[in-house]
């Protein structure tokens, strides 16, 4: 199937509410055993999404669960209070494949409750391996069956109970049409041949391990490039940390607790006293005052620690400097990796996929900083195999390996 002209006016009919109507949520242990029956007797793929509430809560977890698949109907699921009830929901459907879209944002969070998919089809992911520019939902369910979703609840606190009418008419619309586009996807998915590619991609994403926390993760505080002090630094890193454990305690989103401006104009100012800190913006507001002592505690830290263990100005890094900076400290690698820039945006152009898709970036930017020890003495099927194994080691799928290592392989051969 053809992808339509993504210029054409839209002419899509309106989706207000599902077909059936919007399902009750379920949330007893009887709720949950009668809707894996049911589900367990439906046919084909199943349609997921979840909700979270981030932005306001500090987990990840699940506040709703939209279940949807062919013979069953549409289910909501409150997993809050059947937290430990959801075996028979598992047995029912984590043997079966999932339909979701933009699956890594999900997963994590319904493999914390024990529901994990056999296999899955990521129709976002789908979506950009076949070459479609507009991936969100909405878009794409507009573009390829012509329906147009209601929006406006994605970013609302799921975590509020009871969720209102009009919110649970928005999630169940989510997986009204989901597994339709699946099929649409799919076939052109495989028009395209790339059915084989879209299931590697999806077999990584399925199985992929959380990211490892980031170190120094509160070097990431909005604003901390203002300051020029190691004490400055040394007091953001202490109010972080506090923040987090509140944030963590409480399961709040630590910009909820204390903004990050407010963490900047205390290691600026860095009070020494109650009053001090209070006469700070933010400080003297009801919801920070309880904690004036845990904040003041956390200045303290940082204004006194030795002057060994500050933190260093900028923030150690493994990996290659800045793109910026390669002319500078290594014109060789600069000129690879505008050769590899080049040859990969072509191999983009030529089989329609986003460049990001085809080959990670900052794999392609290790490989022309130090992938290549021997490059200057390198044959090209000494290099075609160093770069295949760079690429392999680094993560990357056989289909991006089978594509990229021959246009790399070229872009990067030493010029005589």
């Amino acid at each position: 199937m053809s992808v339509p002209d993504e210029t054409e006016p839209s002419a899509a009919t309106p989706l207000l509410a599902p077909a059936e109507g919007v399902p009750p949520v379920l949330d007893t242990a009887a709720d949950i055993a009668a809707a894996a029956a049911r589900l367990a007797a439906g046919t084909g793929p199943l349609a997921v999404d979840a909700e979270r509430a981030s932005g306001f809560r500090y987990s990840a977890r699940a506040y709703l669960i939209q279940l949807r698949r062919a013979g069953a109907g549409t289910f909501l699921i409150d997993p809050i209070p059947v937290t430990g009830e959801l075996a028979p929901l598992a047995e029912a459907i984590n043997e079966l494949e999932w339909v979701l879209h933009s699956a890594d944002q999900d997963l994590p969070g319904l493999a914390e409750l024990g529901l994990r998919p056999a296999r899955l089809f990521d129709t976002e992911l789908g979506g950009r391996l076949a070459g479609l520019e507009r991936v969100g939902l909405a878009a794409m369910v507009e573009r390829l069956l012509g329906r147009a979703l209601r929006k406006g609840h994605g970013a609302a606190d799921w975590s509020t109970r009871p969720l209102p009418d009009d919110w649970l008419n928005y999630a169940a619309l989510d997986v009204e049409l989901l597994l339709e586009l699946r099929d649409v996807v799919a076939a052109d998915l495989a028009a395209q041949g790339k059915s084989d590619w879209a299931a590697q991609e999806f077999e990584h994403v399925r199985t992929m391990e959380p990211p490892a926390p980031k170190a120094e993760r509160w070097r990431r505080t909005s604003g901390i490039h203002t300051l020029r002090r190691n004490r400055q630094l040394a007091v953001v890193c202490e109010l972080w940390a506090t923040r987090d454990a509140l944030a963590r305690a409480r399961d709040v989103a630590p910009a909820r607790i204390l903004p990050d401006a407010a963490i900047i104009a205390a290691a600026t100012a860095e009070p020494k006293s109650i009053a001090q800190l209070r006469a700070l913006p933010v400080f003297g507001g009801p919801r920070q005052r309880r904690y004036s002592r845990e904040w003041l505690a956390a200045v303290e830290r940082g204004r006194t620690l030795p002057d060994s263990e500050l933190p260093p100005l900028t923030q150690p890094f493994d990996g290659p400097p800045p793109v910026n900076r390669w002319e500078r400290r290594d014109p060789s690698a600069a000129a690879r990796l505008t050769g590899a820039r080049t040859a990969m945006g072509d191999l983009s152009t030529e089989h329609a996929i986003p460049v990001e898709n085809l080959l990670a970036p900052d794999l392609v930017r290790r490989l022309c900083w130090d992938g290549l020890p021997d490059y200057n003495r390198a044959l090209p099927a000494e290099l075609s195999a160093a770069v295949d194994g760079f690429l392999k080691a680094g993560g990357a799928r056989p289909w991006q390996r089978e594509l990229a290592v021959p246009v790399l392989t070229v872009a990067l051969l030493p010029v005589d």
